[in-house]
């Protein structure tokens, strides 16, 4: 079928009513056939159209890209389950099981694990020491420590006890050193003084303070909870062997003296400095290649009985002046006469009554 200009004018002529609609319609035709093509090219992307400038694409099928097309469901509970449901009592709905928390109440939090107990704290049982354990302790600066007892009595091989007064705050290292230097030195030290140990003296164990007690000095071992300090050991028979008692006999605080320098690696006592010349300061500071400090003088027993009489006056030494007694007026004049100058001797006892009589001096007591 062929189509020339003259047979298209002759047609589909515009002059007139005829030609303007026959146009509108056939407008109306092309705008259809474009819209029916443009909804077709929706459907496929163009492969050139880079920056997306072609017709956009529809938003149901960006979101069915996106989200799943089905959502799975769960599978259905076998009749099994059900079946033994039904038959579980209900006491057992209601408990939770020990190994599963409740739903209802909010999980708790798991309690820290125990602290396994030291070596020394395995030692150091009721037939040593009655030493329960404490708590660390955490004080300012580095004051405190761990593995800390408090040290209440000291068991002695014969099962007697030795009651610490007041009880001293210790480490377990530092209990144990004291246990074993009451139980094996000073036991046969109380021994041979014919009796036996009943009580130690504390002057002074956990405190949190520098080194006697200076601010500003240096952390003392007692604020690590590593010294104590010994004033007396008291004896069942009443005696008390006061360790810096001059009283004390010498033999007795010097064998003291030897055991707990062999002990301890720090022993202070008198002479060492004024801060410890009424007790005896013991600790177990550890120092490069094991150096040890032993510092206490035993001094001298005092004397028991103080003189009382002056010493006795050499033989050597000369005689002293005894002054005259004083006898009546009329012996005196007696003998004022008798020694009386003669006239012929009046000029010699006006030369002797011219010098001066030294004063009679009296006896000394």
């Amino acid at each position: 079928m062929s189509f020339s200009l003259p047979d298209f004018r002759r047609k589909w002529s515009c002059r007139g009513y005829m030609s303007a609609g026959a146009a509108m319609v056939t407008a109306a035709l092309g705008l259809s056939l474009v819209l029916a093509e443009r909804a077709e090219a929706r459907k496929y992307a163009s492969p050139l159209d880079i920056f997306g400038l072609g017709t956009p694409r529809p938003r149901g099928t960006a979101h069915s890209a996106k989200m799943p097309a089905r959502i799975p469901l769960p599978k259905p509970r076998p009749e099994e389950a059900s079946k033994a449901t039904d038959k579980a009592p209900p006491e057992a709905e209601e408990k939770p099981s020990p190994g599963k928390p409740n739903a209802t109440k909010p999980a708790e939090a798991a309690p820290p694990p125990e602290k396994q107990p030291s070596a020394c704290r395995l030692a150091l049982t009721e037939e040593i020491a009655v030493a329960p354990s404490i708590p660390d302790i955490r004080g300012p600066g580095a004051c405190g420590g761990e593995d800390l007892v408090r040290l209440e009595a000291i068991v002695l091989p014969d099962k007697r006890k030795v009651s610490v007064k007041p009880a001293a705050i210790l480490r377990c290292s530092m209990a144990s050193a004291i246990a074993d230097w009451v139980r094996k030195d000073m036991v046969p030290l109380a021994a041979g003084l014919g009796s036996t140990i009943s009580e130690l003296d504390n002057f002074d164990s956990f405190e949190c303070r520098g080194r006697n007690r200076v601010v500003g000095a240096m952390l003392s071992e007692h604020g690590k909870a590593n010294a104590l300090d010994v004033r007396a050991i008291k004896l069942a028979n009443g005696q008390s062997i006061g360790l810096t008692d001059r009283s004390m006999s010498r033999d007795v605080r010097e064998r003291v003296l030897h055991s707990v320098c062999a002990r301890f690696s720090t022993v202070l006592g008198p002479g060492s400095d004024w801060y410890h010349e009424d007790h005896i300061h013991l600790d177990l500071l550890q120092r490069r290649n094991d150096y040890r400090i032993c510092q206490w003088n035993v001094w001298d027993p005092l004397p028991q009985v103080a003189p009382l009489l002056p010493a006795v006056r050499p033989e050597e030494a000369p005689p002293r002046e005894v002054a005259a007694k004083p006898e009546d007026k009329g012996g005196a004049d007696d003998e004022e006469a008798q020694k009386s100058p003669a006239p012929a001797d009046k000029s010699a006892a006006d030369g002797n009554k011219a010098r001066p009589r030294k004063p009679a001096t009296k006896k000394r007591r």
